[in-house]
């Protein structure tokens, strides 16, 4: 038969000590960990937050594709911090006086893994406001291509957009 080992028990004391000083500290522990500062949902394993110049942005509506060179002409920018988006776009030759050549929009987003959730509060259009769009997003190097549907039976857009931003250094 082999030796049979018994554990020395631990002193009173010791337990007594550690429920005076850990017990009183569990609830404080409890509450600041339940608690979330945002309603936001960032799982953030894309590090999306910066401002982004649009280079092209190709759009498939119908089965017919289209390609837009944003270097050339149009300039469009995209701003995401921590919960929020916005975009600006204007046309860079367009007459002083016009407004009807500049575009903007913005609202809060989603980030889970590379799935990037746009919720459009504001837009020039208003028939986009209020709607939601599902995009696919990957960064390589300092480019960020982000793939998706636009639809909005009201303005009838029902396309796939693909669209490519550098960060702004």
């Amino acid at each position: 038969m082999g030796k049979v080992i018994t554990a020395h028990p631990v002193p009173r004391v010791y337990i007594c000590r550690m429920k005076r000083t850990f017990f009183p500290v569990m609830p404080a522990l409890c509450l600041l960990l339940s608690c979330s500062s945002s309603s936001t949902t960032i799982t953030n394993t894309v590090p999306l937050t910066g401002t982004w110049r649009l280079v092209s942005a190709t759009t498939v509506a119908q089965g017919d594709s289209s390609f837009t060179d944003y270097t050339k002409g149009v300039s469009m920018i995209k701003i995401i911090n921590d919960s929020h988006f916005a975009f600006l776009k204007h046309e860079e030759n367009a007459p002083q006086d016009s407004s009807n050549h500049f575009g903007a929009g913005g609202g809060s987003y989603t980030l889970e893994g590379d799935t990037y959730t746009e919720h459009l509060d504001y837009f020039a259009d208003r028939n986009w406001e209020g709607k939601t769009f599902v995009f696919t997003v990957s960064i390589h190097n300092d480019t960020l291509t982000q793939r998706g549907i636009e639809k909005v039976e009201s303005a009838g857009v029902d396309r796939e957009i693909i669209e490519r931003y550098v960060r702004v250094k």
